[in-house]
């Protein structure tokens, strides 16, 4: 019975009295031997923050209850266009944003919330985020522009540095998959250094997990548009809705930076220990800037900060009626 639930869209839990597992306490206990208690096994907090199975969890049924029904807000009744709900704009889309230009640190290894940059650019700063307690290193919400519903992926520097992991690459698949079935429109902020290594993300399949993120943008047939605030390196740059998985636009800030990996390590590993400091400051000089990756076309345009939200609402606008067909197949085998 457990699956049930498992099996559909969202799950809302209330801590301390919400409980899922397979097994409960006593069966693990005459199995195992595990001494656990409910909450433990298989509670609010361990399904949102751990397993990822629950979507959200509150203190209460009537919290419970009404953030359910902020989240049908923001979305259709079906995969109809025509159904997006679309509420009276309150928010000018041509809004300069001039606090974007002092959120993102100048240091790229200073950490800030990509969460700031999203309320600053949709409407009227409001979004509900989906799985906030799950790999916080990504944020996938629901927000508004113009008043229209669109769904918001970004990798957050304040945790593991924004690096994509095997639980982030999860979750926001998941979240992708949800808005191209339902045909919402994507976009998608990125500073991400890379996947995070180390054995365990190896050993647990980080290359499996990331093809998940990868294939999830690639079929999104969904308006996509894509802007760079910062980072921007190797595979993790690919799988962030870049141009090769057909992203619509993709924008880079001035600072930004799309490159194989960052100055010192693409030094030490080319030049090995020889003239690291002047080598490193000919690397930034070359690659620490998306001109080159405008001029190949990777990039569309190079944007100030503030311009941020009027020229998404804009390309909002012109992509309402785009139609991207698919082959006929029985359904597609993704990298589960």
């Amino acid at each position: 019975a457990v699956y049930s639930p498992a099996l559909t869209d969202f799950i809302f839990m209330v801590d301390e009295t919400a409980y899922m597992f397979v097994t409960g306490p006593e069966v693990v206990k005459t199995v195992t031997n595990e001494d656990v208690t409910k909450e433990d096994l298989g509670g609010a907090s361990i399904h949102t923050s751990k397993s990822g199975v629950a979507h959200g969890s509150f203190p209460n049924d009537v919290a419970a209850m009404r953030a359910m029904r902020r989240l049908l807000d923001f979305l259709p009744s079906s995969n109809d266009k025509s159904t997006l709900p679309t509420k009276e704009p309150t928010d000018p889309a041509n809004r300069l944003v001039p606090e974007l230009e002092r959120l993102v640190p100048d240091d790229p290894n200073s950490p800030y919330d990509m969460k700031d940059v999203v309320r600053a650019v949709v409407d009227n700063g409001d979004m509900f985020e989906i799985m906030p307690n799950m790999a916080q290193n990504i944020v996938t919400a629901f927000a508004r522009m113009e008043g229209r519903t669109v769904g918001v992926v970004g990798n957050n520097p304040l945790t593991l540095a924004g690096c994509l992991d095997i639980s982030a690459s999860t979750k926001a698949a998941r979240f992708v998959r949800f808005c191209d079935a339902f045909n919402i429109p994507l976009i998608t902020f990125v500073d991400v250094p890379g996947f995070l290594p180390g054995t365990g993300q190896e050993h647990g399949g980080i290359i499996r997990h990331g093809a998940k993120l990868l294939y999830a943008f690639a079929e999104a047939t969904v308006p996509k548009i894509t802007v760079v605030t910062r980072k921007a390196y190797g595979g993790a740059y690919d799988v962030m809705s870049s141009k090769h998985l057909r992203a619509d636009v993709n924008y880079a800030w001035p600072g930004a930076e799309v490159a194989v990996m960052g100055a010192k390590g693409a030094v030490e590993i080319i030049y090995h220990s020889e003239d690291v400091e002047e080598h490193t400051a000919q690397y930034v000089e070359r690659f620490a800037n998306p001109m080159v990756s405008a001029q190949r076309g990777f990039v569309d345009d190079i944007i100030s900060p503030e311009d941020t939200r009027r020229l998404v609402c804009n390309d909002l606008q012109i992509l309402r009626t785009k139609e991207l067909g698919s082959f006929k197949k029985k359904h597609d085998n993704m990298p589960l």
